[in-house]
């Protein structure tokens, strides 16, 4: 059994920020898992920037009007406390990287560039070419290995160990061994990422985004918050999914439909392509629904994307990475045709309750959660480009340093026989479910789960299409009960690591069908065609689900919080 003062879960820039945080603490000893390689999570694959009221373009751009921005940009469901907080810190944070080395793209006087991105007042994103998430992650790594955190990798949370709502410990799956491992801790701090995989092949997200620190702490007794809140990227490369970064559009790119037209400015006159995601997402379907796409209406169909305009230095200079991108996936060269592009699953708004935004505290004592795993209600209905990886860099330190201060005032419970009854659980299911001979394939259980939310809980929503989602999330469930796995070996057993996998989408899955019927009410990123008008009387509220003991979902609400911005009608 290992023993820490804080366990990290998760390699992403918000886990190894927190990670480092407390690394730098004398005194504590700190351990972050990941499944993967550290240096492969998915901010590595965030491209456009990060923001910052840095001042080095726009020098009236100021703090409160990135504030206001993220306010306007969540559809006013985001607490207005918390993005104060966060767009104060954001500043801090990018200059932080930047003496640690991260290599910023510059302006002229040597000072961090920024470019403009969608639904911002100025040019405040932060970036390094399109690769900035990228060469972020590998700073961090680089300071976390200096400050001699203890990287696990290639291991696997399977269920986190709490006794009278305080934190113990967690039971881990050591794929390398094939042995279920158990790691005592007085704090843990989730950064486990998000859950675009539940859309399978129609995600921007790597294949290792799959809601597993969702679902753990879920069932450790966490609340969910705004699981309906899915972001849906603009552009993602016509046939993969794969991003094609905000800066396209930053950088001056047009939207064209089959007509040649810059349709955009039917939907955001002000703001053309500019305007905020849900809005250029939900413009984008709307022209492909009535025919303006290329390739007729079905899922095949796009509109495109002209950078041809910008002229070769900018390409090459500025977006060299998207360009490689497109010739890779899609067979055409920027720099002389338009880029074919459609909605991709990008970004989960929802998830683990963080109930104090100046720790990263959840309900329970000792658990932390920061990045996109959690629900620190800055982003509401509808998070801002740029807005991610800042809050990765605000919210990973914030919350290292909420685990670290809650590691020196706390002792180690004593969870010994706890952990020890769930890692032998988990070791009696490993070899259930792998001698199995019968059952359907988890591949197919998982190809069903996207298909049932792609096409009946997607950037369109009805009740009726939602209940079927519903009835077909629930009847997967039964079917993974006795799903066949196919693969008895221990040692990087990957199989077995999938199954685990597919059984946390579709516990999230759950959740997000599950706010999503209850939202009666269009806000943000959420689109119900029967409800088309938002509701600030009824659903100005974050929802809360619970697992109840029956494995059913217990709904709750809780108010907004409003500081100085009041509700107003959303436009660009």
């Amino acid at each position: 059994m290992e023993q820490f003062d804080v366990l990290v879960v998760g390699s992403g820039g918000a886990g190894m920020r927190a990670a480092l945080e407390v690394g730098r603490r004398k005194g504590l000893n700190v351990a972050l898992i990941t499944k993967i390689f550290p240096t492969r999570s998915a901010t590595a694959m965030a491209q456009g920037g990060v923001n910052a009221c840095l001042n080095n373009v726009a020098p009236e751009d100021t703090i409160e009007t990135h504030t206001f921005d993220t306010v306007k940009g969540s559809d006013y469901l985001g607490d207005q406390d918390a993005i104060e907080f966060f767009c104060s810190k954001c500043p801090e944070g990018v200059l932080e990287m930047d003496h640690m080395g991260a290599p910023f793209s510059r302006t002229a006087e040597n000072k961090i560039a920024q470019r403009n991105f969608g639904g911002q007042s100025y040019p405040r994103t932060s970036y390094s070419a399109d690769k900035t998430g990228h060469v972020i992650l590998h700073t961090t790594y680089e300071q976390c290995l200096k400050e001699g955190v203890h990287f696990l990798q290639e291991w696997y949370l399977l269920d986190l160990i709490q006794v009278d709502g305080v934190l113990g410990g967690a039971v881990i799956w050591n794929m390398k061994k094939g042995k279920v491992e158990t790691i005592k801790a007085k704090a843990i701090v989730m950064s486990t990422g998000g859950a675009g995989r539940i859309f399978w092949t129609r995600t921007t997200n790597p294949f290792l985004s799959t809601g597993d620190g969702m679902a753990a702490a879920f069932r450790a007794g966490c609340g969910l918050k705004d699981m309906e809140m899915i972001q849906f990227h603009p552009t993602g490369l016509g046939k993969t999914g794969i991003l094609m970064s905000e800066a396209v559009r930053g950088e001056g790119g047009y939207l064209l439909n089959s007509e040649g037209e810059r349709f955009m400015k039917k939907y955001a006159p002000n703001k053309m392509e500019l305007a905020s995601r849900d809005v250029v997402a939900k413009a984008i379907e709307v022209e492909i629904a009535e025919g303006r796409g290329f390739g007729g209406t079905g899922l095949d169909a796009y509109v495109v994307a002209d950078l041809r305009h910008l002229g070769p230095e900018v390409i090459i200079e500025k977006l060299h990475g998207i360009r490689d991108l497109a010739m890779c996936f899609e067979h055409c060269d920027p720099l002389v045709q338009p880029v074919p592009i459609r909605p991709t699953n990008h970004y989960i708004m929802g998830g683990i309750d963080v109930v104090d935004y100046k720790t990263c505290a959840t309900e329970i004592n000792g658990l932390f959660a920061s990045g996109e795993c959690s629900n620190i209600s800055i982003h509401g209905a509808n998070r801002l480009g740029g807005n991610s990886l800042a809050d990765g860099v605000v919210f990973g330190k914030v919350s290292g340093a909420g685990a670290a201060d809650y590691a020196e005032k706390h002792d180690q419970i004593n969870c010994d026989a706890e952990l020890q009854a769930c890692a032998d659980a988990w070791e009696a299911k490993f070899k259930e479910v792998t001698d199995r001979t019968a059952g359907r394939p988890v591949v197919e259980i998982r190809d069903a789960l996207a298909n049932a939310m792609w096409n009946k809980c997607g950037i369109f929503r009805d009740e009726a299409r939602m209940t079927e989602a519903l009835n077909e999330v629930n009847a997967l469930i039964e079917d993974y009960k006795t799903c066949y796995v196919g693969d008895t070996e221990r040692n990087y057993n990957m199989a077995f690591v999938n199954y685990c996998e597919i059984g946390s989408m579709l516990t999230v899955a759950k959740a997000i069908v599950s706010g999503a019927l209850w939202r009666k009410e269009s806000r943000g990123a959420h689109t119900r065609d029967d409800y088309t008008k938002r509701d600030d009387e009824n659903y100005l509220v974050h929802s809360i689900q619970k697992l109840r003991e029956d494995g059913e979902y217990e709904m709750s609400t809780r108010p907004v919080v409003f500081t100085k911005y009041q509700p107003e009608e959303r436009k660009y």
